[in-house]
């Protein structure tokens, strides 16, 4: 019996161990995971690389600072068409609103009056040279018989006064002739101008009176000029560059990018507006296609001044923080850092930078949102900056 209790005491102590030995590899095993995920944890990672951004370097380049002025495009001739005889019109010769030549036949009045007067003048003119020449003949002897003595010379200066009046006669008779055929003339009634016609506003067999009636409207399409107004300030600081020969005029009509113009400035009016206090002015626009048409609103830049060297940054690059403007400029150790800037004029997609710029800064124009607080370390690539629009100075519009 004691040997049984012995051999299950043994046992027991021969189980208790393995499962201590057993709990002790398990305990060491754990240990020895977590040692390792805590180092694996400790070991410092491999930063980032820095972010590609777009940087283009400032180059100072003349620029003509330009404003802005609304205008409204007018024919460089408008005539309204009026009969110079009264009478019916026998015929429209034209198709209402297409382009007719200087000379086109446009009315047709019933020649048949004018046509009679004309033959009743010649009439008229035959008679009084008739009359004329027999008048002479009486003169001439008259001046003989004077010389022999044979007649008075009351009787003389009576048929010297009777050749006079026959000459007259003459006279009036062919300037009669000469109105009945002008008037003739005027029954055909041309376009005196090239250009548009408008609408037929006295149409077959309706009477038309000299001088009141308004036939139709003409106006000339090329060139044709758009005026504007510009104020005092502006107006007087545009006479250097003027003076200068600087005429070219950017147009844009009707508010569409698509129908932008060159124009040339060629008249300037002699006195302020004291109404307005502005200032005429007037650009000369080629309309060879006649597709420009009186009566569209215009925008004209106009030079106003200009400026030696200039810094240009496209406006994506300019950011805002309340009422303050800066950019990311990159620094020789790739590192971007703020700059507080002021502006200028606009021109199209850029700025003028009137401070807090130089030439040779680096400035990031794509790739900013990247930035994510001054002095960080980005890799810039080189971009070209926007090129000017021909190899005159760039126009520059006034700032928004």
């Amino acid at each position: 019996m004691g040997s049984l209790t012995q051999r299950i005491h043994s046992a027991r102590r021969l189980l208790a161990s393995r499962w201590a030995m057993i709990l002790l590899l398990l305990i060491t095993f754990l240990l020895t995971g977590c040692e390792a995920k805590s180092e694996e944890s400790a070991a410092p990672s491999a930063p980032p690389p820095p972010p590609e951004v777009d940087v283009v370097e400032l180059v100072a380049r003349p620029v003509v600072l330009s404003e802005s002025f609304t205008g409204r495009v007018e024919a460089a001739e408008t005539v309204e068409l009026r009969p110079r005889v009264s009478g019916y019109i026998q015929e429209v010769a034209f198709e209402e609103g297409e382009l007719v030549e200087q000379g086109d036949l446009l009315f047709q009045i019933d020649p048949r009056p004018y046509q009679a007067r004309v033959g009743a003048a010649q009439a008229e003119l035959a008679q009084a040279r008739s009359q004329n020449s027999q008048a002479g003949s009486e003169a001439e002897r008259a001046r003989v018989l004077l010389g022999r003595q044979a007649i008075s010379q009351e009787v003389h200066d009576q048929r010297q006064a009777a050749l006079n009046s026959a000459r007259a006669m003459v006279d009036a008779a062919e300037a009669a002739l000469d109105t009945a055929e002008l008037d003739l003339e005027y029954t055909r009634i041309t376009a005196p101008v090239s250009g548009r016609a408008g609408r037929a506003m006295v149409t077959r067999g309706n009477l038309a009176n000299a001088d009141q009636s308004l036939l139709t409207t003409l106006v000339t399409i090329d060139p044709i000029h758009v005026y504007f107004e510009a104020d005092e300030q502006a107006a007087f600081a545009s006479h250097a560059l003027l003076a200068d020969g600087e005429s070219s005029l950017k147009i844009e009509l009707g508010g569409d990018q698509q129908r932008q113009y060159t124009g040339t400035l060629d008249f300037i009016d002699n006195r302020l507006n004291p109404s307005t206090g502005t200032l005429q002015f007037r650009a000369l626009l080629a309309n060879a296609d006649g597709r420009i048409r009186p009566g569209e609103f215009a925008r004209v830049e106009m030079p106003v001044s200009s400026l030696e060297q200039a810094l240009l940054v496209d406006r994506k690059a300019i950011l805002t923080d309340q009422d303050r403007r800066y950019v990311y400029v990159v620094d020789g150790d790739n590192r971007a850092d703020r700059r507080q800037i002021a502006t200028g004029r606009q021109m199209g997609e850029q700025m003028v930078i009137t401070e807090g710029l130089s030439p040779g800064d680096r400035i990031i124009v794509n790739g900013v949102q990247k930035v994510f607080f001054p002095g960080m370390e980005v890799s810039p690539q080189s971009v070209a900056a926007a090129p000017a629009a021909d190899t005159q100075p760039t126009i520059a519009a006034r700032e928004e």
